[in-house]
């Protein structure tokens, strides 16, 4: 897995219709969870912009709770 620093905590408020977007989003794509799926989304409306930030490239399973595999980490 990558050596990601994540120092800082964002809090969000969402809409019903925002959240259901958000999850449907996710489960299409297999995001392993919201936050992965957050990550992903703000990095693809960045880079949309010509925005990059440090970290393209890299999958959002690699910011998951799921091993390649697709079993938990450290239930192995």
């Amino acid at each position: 897995m990558a050596d990601l620093e994540r120092a800082e905590r964002l809090q969000i408020m969402l809409s019903s219709d925002e959240l259901e977007a958000l999850e449907n989003w996710r489960y299409e794509k297999r995001m392993p969870s919201r936050a992965a799926a957050i990550r992903e989304l703000l990095r693809l409306g960045l880079a949309a912009e010509g925005i990059p930030i440090n970290g393209q490239g890299i999958k959002s399973r690699d910011f998951g709770v799921l091993s390649a595999n697709g079993g938990e980490e450290g239930t192995e």
